[in-house]
């Protein structure tokens, strides 16, 4: 396994550091949790790569965000260790893994039951007991745990996710990558007050996740 913890600290110190996220507790997380664990074995060479990895096998292509990008958001949701968190669109599972080792209890949604079911071995193996992996779509989030504190997309959206902003706490947040307008940025939207504030964080691209997409203009 040393090829792959020189990686992992490669992947911290060259491409987390370097792009500005400084929580001692995330990056303590990007160290200690094995990215390797949620690729299909034919990739796991690519695991520590600066790049969205393609983790499905066949079906729809499904990514895991890059790592620098995945840092990025977890220091931008401000995840605190009591808090109830909500990571949509997980894949294999690794930003949502991240997620707890940081917060109190995570609740993953994956669209696709095949991915899901990998997610769910990766945490099984990893001991990770306050995160659970459900079957659901991108945009329906999860009710049933709700209200969150805070929510993560692990990809971007091309149109508003109301039904997750819904499932927001008052004082809870939702980050993601929003692609609704170009150049996509990563955005933090609170909940205050019944009313929701958008704010611009930096310039990111991002897959859009299934179910976030922008409907499609009628053409003639």
């Amino acid at each position: 396994m040393s090829g792959f913890s020189t990686a992992r600290q490669k992947m911290v110190d060259g491409q987390v550091r370097t792009n500005d996220v400084t929580d001692r507790r995330i990056l303590d997380a990007m160290l200690t949790v094995p990215r390797e664990a949620f690729v299909p074995a034919s990739r796991q060479a690519l695991a520590y790569l600066d790049l969205d990895l393609d983790v499905s096998e066949g079906g729809a292509k499904r990514f895991l965000i890059k790592p620098q990008l995945t840092g990025k958001l977890l220091q931008a949701a401000e995840i605190g260790e009591g808090d109830n968190v909500l990571v949509v669109g997980c894949a294999t599972g690794y930003l949502a893994a991240l997620a707890a080792k940081l917060a109190g209890q995570v609740t993953a949604t994956e669209c696709d039951s095949a991915v899901a079911a990998k997610a769910k071995d990766a945490f099984a193996a990893l001991g990770l007991a306050n995160v659970t992996c459900k079957v659901a779509s991108c945009s329906e989030g999860d009710p049933s745990t709700a209200p969150y504190d805070v929510i993560v997309l692990n990809g971007a959206a091309e149109a508003t996710p109301e039904a997750l902003l819904g499932q927001l706490k008052e004082g809870g947040r939702l980050v993601g990558v929003s692609a609704e307008s170009k150049p996509p940025r990563a955005v933090i939207v609170t909940h205050s007050h019944g009313e929701f504030g958008y704010r611009a964080l930096f310039d990111a691209a991002a897959p859009v996740l299934p179910g976030l997409e922008r409907a499609a203009a009628f053409v003639f």
